[in-house]
């Protein structure tokens, strides 16, 4: 009788019996596990619970999603000009036929741009840096500085807008492209109030955007 309750209990609770285990030391399980477990948020646990929910529907979730990964990692890169993510040969930010205004935006990361303009405070150019000075794994040629410069005297930029994060990094990175616009006329100017000391762009509301914008102080004028 205990022997047969046994059996039940382990029918019943897989993951007690071992065969739960047992199943996911299929490699491509394994692997996917890996990979899924390196994105933001995410552990083993979380990703066997995406995982199974994608297995569990091949034709409406898996399939649709390796197209669509496999056409992304064909057609999507990064702007070699501006930093920005721009589908085959084109980038929409870099693309002057829709009229932009002439500013520019300067951001980290793609997180950063995608932020400001959903909150539609912004409508100009973005150039995407891809980190700050200070990072172990950036370097100042990986920031695009030199199509910063080239886009600032080609289409006639009146302000450049540094809309970094209020850390050591942020700050020591835009006092640098500063530095590198001295020579030109451009207005430099950075967000103002609202943005917290510490604080990452992609994180914040629209309404601490908008006073962060609206508020944004000059470096044109600060002391070297």
């Amino acid at each position: 009788m205990r022997k047969f309750q046994k059996q039940q209990a382990g029918l019943a609770c897989p993951v007690l019996s071992g065969h739960f285990n047992q199943m996911q030391k299929l490699n491509e399980i394994e692997e996917l596990i890996k990979i899924i477990s390196k994105l933001p948020g995410l552990g083993p646990k979380s990703a066997k619970r995406i995982i199974l929910k994608i297995i569990s529907n091949k034709e409406d979730i898996l399939k649709p999603m390796a197209n669509t990964l496999n056409a992304t990692y064909k057609n999507i890169t990064r702007c070699s000009l501006c930093g920005s993510l721009k589908s085959a040969e084109i980038c929409k930010n870099c693309n002057t036929s829709k009229g932009k205004k002439n500013k520019i935006c300067v951001v980290e990361n793609i997180a950063d741009q995608w932020s400001i303009e959903s909150s539609g405070i912004f409508d100009g150019y973005f150039h995407v840096l891809g980190g700050t000075i200070g990072t172990t794994t950036v370097s100042k040629k990986n920031l695009l500085l030199d199509s910063l410069l080239e886009k600032v005297d080609k289409e006639k930029i009146e302000e450049v807008i540094i809309a970094l994060s209020a850390s050591v990094e942020g700050q020591t990175t835009a006092y640098y492209i500063k530095d590198i616009l001295k020579h030109t006329n451009v207005k430099i100017s950075r967000l103002g109030q609202g943005l917290p000391v510490g604080g990452e762009i992609e994180s914040l509301d629209d309404g601490t955007l908008f006073s962060a914008f609206k508020n944004r102080t000059g470096l044109n004028s600060d002391s070297d």
